[in-house]
């Protein structure tokens, strides 16, 4: 049954899915790699498959060998070189924790940063992301993505500082040491 279960779920067929799972499959079930059947939903951008499992009972939090969760892999995915904020934000509402860190103390806003998925820093922020975070290194998401010249993303995090009365205009360096940034503001709007 599992076999099915993950081809169906790695299909996208939310009928067949849901038809597994009411005849006695369990919606917590992982594959060989401990992927949850919601991971790889989450990873694909499934949101009606994410949808399905998070109400058949699909724990929101689980995290894999390495510490990624629905969450984390729905704010990217590398294979498809893309996040999806539809689906971050499902999962959120759902109860997901935005600040588990996975390896080296990176957080989701840090890696849809990192990434320049503004659709997905935008649902993060909203839902309360704690822009002033640090990784192991010492970096915030903005520091990171600076490194990287996502304009929009930049623009949404230095916001986010300054919201909290920090960033441009603080008296407390918020670059790394030895760092150069180019810092770049929006116009007013007129």
């Amino acid at each position: 049954m599992s076999e099915k279960l993950f081809a169906a779920i790695n299909a996208g067929d939310v009928a067949t899915t849901q038809r597994i799972l009411s005849s006695g499959a369990y919606a917590k079930t992982r594959d060989v790699e401990g992927n949850t059947l919601l991971m790889l939903a989450a990873q694909r951008g499934d949101l009606p498959m994410v949808e399905m499992l998070l109400g058949a009972g699909a724990e929101v939090d689980a995290v894999d060998a390495a510490g990624w969760s629905a969450l984390t892999r729905a704010v990217y995915n590398p294979e498809l070189k893309h996040g999806f904020a539809d689906v971050v934000q499902a999962l959120i509402t759902a109860g997901a924790d935005i600040e588990a860190p996975i390896g080296y103390g990176v957080r989701p806003l840090m890696l849809a940063a990192g990434y320049g998925e503004t659709a997905v820093v935008e649902v993060l922020l909203s839902a309360g992301a704690d822009v002033l975070a640090r990784n192991e290194g010492g970096y915030t998401a903005l520091m990171m993505v600076k490194q990287k010249h996502y304009v929009d993303v930049i623009n949404l995090l230095h916001e986010a500082e300054q919201l909290l009365g920090v960033g441009e205009g603080s008296c407390e360096s918020k670059n790394a040491p030895g760092s150069n940034v180019v810092t770049f503001m929006k116009r007013p709007a007129l």
